[in-house]
């Protein structure tokens, strides 16, 4: 199993950690990381690993082994790979990743800012969209500027709870992505509240602390996807 390090702290840029095993493949597995491997719509965090003799393995992505538990690295081409037992230092893209974890952050209020079911999702170190369930609605991309706006200004905390499998089962009402399942096996499930009420769902992804710390959004192409489906696509401004 490797520690997911991100899940309690997605500001940790860096960690020592210990090589458990290489994959078939060639992916790195470790005790413990920073990266943030694929799901929910979001990439896996890139980087390197730094070795005790100052060797650096450059990381192209990360994602979960078949067993959804252990967190493989995906080494660039070309990279030498450790020997189990190495000692390392996990180094994340940490420009790439803050830029996803404002997106992400903003997905959630675009969710909140058009309140239909959403029925798929991408998160991107520049952009992101939405696709939700319309039907006829069609998008005032005017006025959702503003009200995304406001809420990402308003500074409101985004923090992190936990619920039981069986308490998430008795509160439907809580998942609003119909194509993305909220993580599930250990038993708990893993929220993330953003202000008192503005929003609150099931997530395992990486945030902000803050709504104020995303930045002006802008409003990109809405198109229509199918009979019912509308997709709405946000940009980071800077």
């Amino acid at each position: 199993m490797s520690a997911p390090l991100f899940r309690d702290d997605a500001y940790l840029r860096t960690c020592e950690a210990r090589v458990t095993g290489v994959t078939e493949r060639g992916g790195i597995v470790l005790d413990r990381t920073v990266f943030y491997a694929t799901g929910g719509g979001q990439p896996g965090d890139s980087g390197h690993l730094e070795l005790a003799d100052g060797t650096q393995i450059e990381i192209a992505t990360t994602v979960y082994d078949d067993d959804r538990v252990s967190i493989v690295h995906v080494p660039s081409e070309g990279q030498t790979l450790p020997e189990p037992g190495s000692e390392v230092i996990a180094h994340v893209d940490w420009a790439r990743r803050y830029k996803m974890m404002r997106v992400h952050t903003a997905l959630h209020l675009l969710s909140v800012a058009l309140p239909y079911p959403v029925t798929g999702g991408q998160i991107g170190d520049t952009e992101g969209r939405l696709d939700f369930d319309m039907g006829d609605e069609t998008v005032d991309k005017e006025t959702l500027h503003q009200v995304l706006n406001d809420l990402a200004a308003g500074d409101y905390e985004v923090t992190t709870e936990w619920i039981t499998d069986a308490e998430l089962d008795a509160n439907p009402a809580l998942v609003k992505t119909m194509s993305v399942k909220p993580p599930r096996g250990s038993g708990r499930v893993r929220l993330v509240r953003i202000g008192g009420d503005v929003d609150l769902q099931p997530c395992g992804g990486t945030h902000v602390s803050r709504t104020s710390e995303i930045g002006e959004l802008s409003i990109g192409k809405t198109e229509k996807k199918g009979k019912q489906n509308r997709r709405v696509r946000i940009r980071l401004t800077d």
